[in-house]
């Protein structure tokens, strides 16, 4: 009788692992940003060979080798002062709006029927690495249906990275390709997901959602 070798299982991507270690790269590059690289390596090392593992490997091994005075004058050049990337996920959606608020309070609402206390860290609740650390640590479920609603958002966010040829544009297509279905092949069809303005939406009109007036969340300071 011959006998069957038993073959290990395939391992599966823990899209959790993807988040967590997503949302600790598109904070700000501190300190501690770096203390976890060799942490954030592990965690991808034991991930399945693919996209979201490889693209968070290649931003990482980015990070490593960039000094970091440059990669943090950078992440402020993309996120801080333009209005054109900005992590903010209701700005893609409702802009200036009396609508935001409405988008904001969906946030909330997700966080408070998790039972987890959320640490906001100062931000508006749509702040994608407080969206994608939820998603990792407190409810996978209702964190990835948050995301998967953004998704125009996070796909748009991905091609203005790639217009400035930014290391982060890996990292958004690390979260992109943990979400359900194929991701659009261009910025036209990335629009072509979102539902239809509100009549009432300030900006919107235009065919580049990017052109939003967005504010910090303190209200101090205009992106331009």
């Amino acid at each position: 009788m011959r006998l069957l070798s038993r073959r290990a299982p395939a391992q599966r991507l823990d899209a959790r692992v993807i988040h967590q270690v997503a949302a600790w790269c598109l904070g700000y590059p501190d300190r501690q940003l770096f203390e976890r690289l060799d942490l954030m390596q592990a965690a991808l090392a034991e991930q399945p060979p693919g996209e979201p593992a490889q693209a968070l490997q290649r931003f990482l091994a980015h990070a490593a080798a960039t000094d970091r005075a440059d990669l943090a004058q950078h992440y402020t050049d993309v996120f801080d002062l333009s209005r054109k990337q900005t992590l903010y996920l209701s700005y893609w959606s409702a802009g200036d709006t009396r609508r935001r608020g409405a988008v904001l309070a969906e946030f909330k609402q997700y966080y408070r029927d998790s039972g987890f206390l959320v640490d906001l860290h100062g931000e508006l609740p749509d702040h994608l690495p407080i969206v994608l650390e939820f998603a990792a640590l407190a409810d996978p479920v209702r964190g990835t249906e948050a995301l998967s609603d953004n998704r125009p958002a996070l796909e748009l966010i991905k091609f203005a990275l790639a217009d400035v040829d930014s290391p982060y544009t890996d990292v958004l297509a690390a979260v992109c390709a943990t979400l359900p279905g194929q991701s659009p092949p261009d910025r036209a069809a990335a629009l072509a997901m979102a539902s239809p303005p509100d009549p009432e939406t300030v900006g919107l009109a235009s065919s580049d959602p990017r052109l939003l007036p967005l504010f910090t969340s303190n209200g101090d300071k205009v992106y331009r």
